[in-house]
């Protein structure tokens, strides 16, 4: 239809037929009474933040609206938002309302559909809606087709809330009319109505859903649990962890030179490789190194351990660092066949050794550089001296067990004299070797409970933020559920 203004004679087309009461002419703002054929008053174009245009079509829920007119409803002194009058080729009617980037889709509906249960719950369709807040306002600015003659006067707009679900109450005079809103996505809208640009978001929207679906994260996170468990299951029943290699290396046999292992395989996903290694050292140190060599790439993964224990006895106390044992993992090793290049070292002793023939089984070593290590072969505890004076000096339990053991005599001359004296009772630790195992670990429980633990650390975080969103949702209401601390 066409409607000829009587003030500038400019031709405002529509494309539906459904009669009018009045309209806006796009060009000179002039507010026309449709039957009277005269203008009623200037109304002000939309111009904050209007990005649709009257004539403007796009598909929401799958149906093809129009944009037939434009309100800008102002609250207080700068508080704007923007309510888009839609029709479909049908003549039913929708809206669109935009606030601080934040998009509604609303539908009328019956007055008898909405139930109030209280002065603060109102019901549609057996869900309860909380009210949010009531906000009068007024026409701003306006353009386009209006089948209804337009209230410039106070309007009283009432919305409940339930999620991103909505009702909304709209009051001028005698007049009261409800709507049914829900969420709609900025950039379903851009790209429904083919926008170029869209206003930015500011704050939360009344409606505007949590970054998460909680309800989808549970059932995400619980089917991938439970997938997670059972190929845990399957892995587990269907694989062991195996022993690839086990040998006790002697540091003499693999002096400057190196030793290589029988080839071994590998089968099914890519899996650690422990290796452990072991050592009796006592106030020293030993080193291993290892290759492991894939034997159809020729790529080799090197690695080097130290393994040190040192003990002392300091200002009255015995202190002890470092430990025999060291364990290590190559990772991410892959199916295939492998051999082991392994060599090692130790320190190499400087001193004497004197061996008490007694049955408490007590040893002594002196270094070149002066320092006394005194071992009870019988607990394993070792203590270290800065010299043999400090030892003859010591009134702890074993400076006392020394000096039982060699009643009256001088330490020092006998390391001079003595440099080696061995007797059968004597339980000397053996430093001349070390113990190396290597275990392939198909099966490992590790990673399985680091993402179970990192699944419920998430939900945790979501559930939490989501609380934290609703309080600051509803901070502009005065009946928020949430209690104000």
């Amino acid at each position: 239809m066409h409607y000829t203004c009587p003030v500038c004679n400019t031709e405002n087309s529509r494309d539906f037929m459904f009669s009018i009461e009045e309209y806006v002419c796009k060009s000179c703002s002039y507010l026309i009474d449709v039957e009277k054929s005269f203008s009623k008053k200037l109304v002000k174009k939309p111009i904050e933040n209007v990005v649709l245009e009257v004539g403007q079509k796009g598909i929401l829920d799958n149906t093809e609206y129009t944009v037939d007119a434009i309100v800008v409803r102002k609250y207080g002194a700068t508080i704007y938002w923007r309510e888009y009058y839609l029709k479909d080729k049908k003549g039913d009617d929708a809206f669109l309302s935009e606030s601080d980037g934040h998009w509604v889709l609303l539908y009328p509906i019956h007055t008898e559909d909405v139930k109030k249960k209280s002065s603060k719950i109102a019901q549609l369709h057996t869900r309860n809606y909380r009210w949010y807040e009531t906000t009068e306002c007024s026409i701003h600015a306006a353009a386009g087709f209006f089948e209804e003659k337009l209230n410039f006067n106070l309007a009283t707009y009432k919305e409940y809330v339930n999620g991103t679900n909505m009702i909304s109450q709209e009051q001028w005079g005698s007049k009261n009319q409800y709507f049914a809103g829900k969420h709609i996505s900025k950039h379903f809208i851009k790209k429904s109505f083919k926008l170029s640009h869209m206003p930015n978001y500011a704050g939360i929207g009344i409606v505007q859903p949590y970054y998460i679906d909680i309800k989808q994260a549970i059932n995400i996170l619980g089917i991938a649990g439970l997938l997670i468990c059972l190929l845990q299951l399957y892995v587990y029943t269907s694989r062991t962890n195996a022993s690839v290699f086990q040998d006790t290396i002697k540091f003499e046999d693999v002096k400057n030179k190196e030793m290589v292992s029988k080839s071994f395989t590998l089968s099914g996903g890519s899996a650690p490789l422990k290796v452990s290694a072991h050592s009796e050292v006592n106030n020293s140190w030993a080193n291993l190194q290892l290759s492991l060599v894939n034997e159809n790439t020729n790529e080799a993964v090197y690695t080097s351990k130290d393994i040190e224990e040192y003990s002392g006895y300091e200002d009255g106390e015995v202190w002890r660092e470092g430990k025999t044992t060291e364990e290590f993992n190559i990772c991410g090793v892959s199916p295939g066949k492998y051999h082991l290049v392994l060599s090692a070292e130790s320190q190499q002793s400087t001193g004497t050794i004197l061996t008490s023939a007694s049955d408490t089984g007590l040893t002594i070593t002196k270094e070149g550089s002066g320092i006394v290590n005194v071992l009870d072969n019988s607990t394993k505890q070792s203590v270290s001296f800065g010299d043999v004076r400090t030892l003859e000096k010591d009134s702890s339990d074993i400076g006392k067990l020394v000096k039982q053991v060699f009643p009256n005599k001088n330490l020092d001359s006998l390391l001079t004299i003595n440099p080696v004296i061995q007797s059968s009772p004597a339980n000397v630790v053996d430093e001349s070797s070390i113990d190396v195992k290597v275990t392939w670990l198909p099966v490992s429980f590790w990673n399985f409970v680091i993402i179970l633990i990192t699944m419920v650390v998430f939900f945790i975080i979501c559930y939490w933020g989501r609380n934290v969103f609703n309080i600051s949702k509803w901070s502009n209401s005065s009946n928020s559920p949430y209690s104000k601390s």
